[in-house]
C-alpha cells in the first residue's frame, strides 16, 4: 500500500519540503539539541526553535550542518 501523506483530517495537513515523506519528517531532528524541527515553507528551511537556527533545504535536500545554518534572529 502507498502512504499517502497528503489525506485530509490526518496530522500532515500542514505544508512539508517538496519529495519530503511525512515519516523522515518526523525522523528528522536538530543536530544541536536533538529536538523537532519546524517546516518553513516560504524560505524552505527546517527551523529549530530550541537551538535558534534554520537549516536550508535544497533540491528536496535537508543540509543539517551548523556550518550552513542560519542564525534566527531573536
Amino acid at each position: 500500500m502507498t502512504d499517502t501523506p497528503d489525506t485530509p483530517g490526518t496530522d500532515t495537513d500542514a505544508p512539508r519540503p517538496p519529495g519530503f515523506d511525512r515519516r523522515m519528517l518526523e525522523a528528522l531532528v536538530c543536530p544541536v539539541t536533538r529536538g523537532p524541527l519546524a517546516w518553513d515553507a516560504e524560505a524552505q528551511e527546517l527551523i529549530s526553535k530550541a537551538a535558534g537556527y534554520a537549516f536550508p533545504v535544497r533540491q528536496g535536500i535537508p543540509i543539517m550542518l551548523l556550518d550552513e545554518a542560519r542564525q534566527l534572529e531573536d
